[in-house]
């Protein structure tokens, strides 16, 4: 009499679904709080020396934008330029901490393509 071998999901396959399950608890509890995380820091880009300044989130929402009084004399045009150079630092900083978090919360957990 030959044994059955059922569906294939013997208990070998039983504890690597429950290992998978497990990291993907863990993944979605290291979300919410790196989310969290993201969301209560502060991202500085300058530009002029520090005389425009942008703020945003970890998560790339715009907090404050400053100008000091010198950096109005400069002109419109190059008080553009400064504006869109700080928030481009700001937009940059913001993208490399928000991979470097991603990086830590996947990192050793064997997730495929990630």
């Amino acid at each position: 009499m030959t044994q059955g071998k059922g569906f294939g999901f013997g208990l070998g396959k039983m504890k690597e679904f429950a290992d998978a399950l497990k990291k993907a608890q863990q993944v979605q509890e290291g979300a919410i709080q790196m989310q969290q995380e993201l969301d209560s820091m502060e991202i500085v880009g300058e530009a002029a020396e520090g005389a425009v300044k942008v703020v945003l989130s970890g998560n790339q929402e715009p907090r404050r934008v400053e100008i000091a009084p010198a950096a109005l004399e400069k002109g419109a045009e190059q008080l553009s330029e400064w504006v869109f150079t700080a928030l481009k630092a700001a937009y940059d900083k913001s993208t490399d901490t928000m991979k470097k978090k991603m990086d830590e919360l996947t990192g050793g957990l064997g997730l495929p393509g990630v």
